[in-house]
């Protein structure tokens, strides 16, 4: 299976982040970005299938940016970033790309999963 996906864990609590908001872009141009799907992450802080049915995974490079902010407000928490952008190159459009999100009110990680 190709395509991308992502997992969001908060590590303040040690358990899923649930109900992050999530877009997906392709890049078109150095400076042009194109929408190509917005998700939420589910109970188990998982986006399993990023891209639409009838997109295919193609060679470039994509942009996920989660909306970390809306997040922590709806726990009454401060958080220091707004959103999280994280762009990836994908190279082999045949392998699916999986990337989790360590994720803290002030400080994030990333990491090409499996």
């Amino acid at each position: 299976m190709n395509g991308i996906s992502t997992h969001v864990l908060n590590l303040a609590t040690g358990l899923p982040a649930r109900g992050v908001s999530c877009l997906l872009e392709f890049q078109t141009s150095p400076r042009a970005w194109r929408l190509i799907a917005e998700g939420r992450t589910d109970e188990d802080g998982r986006i399993d299938h990023l891209l639409p049915k009838g997109v295919r995974l193609q060679a470039g490079s994509y942009r996920l940016t989660f909306d970390v902010a809306a997040y922590f407000r709806a726990q009454s928490i401060a958080s220091f970033f707004s959103e999280v952008t994280v762009t990836i190159a994908v190279r082999d459009a045949g392998r699916h790309h999986h990337l989790p999100l360590l994720l803290g009110p002030f400080g994030y990680t990333t990491y090409r999963g499996s």
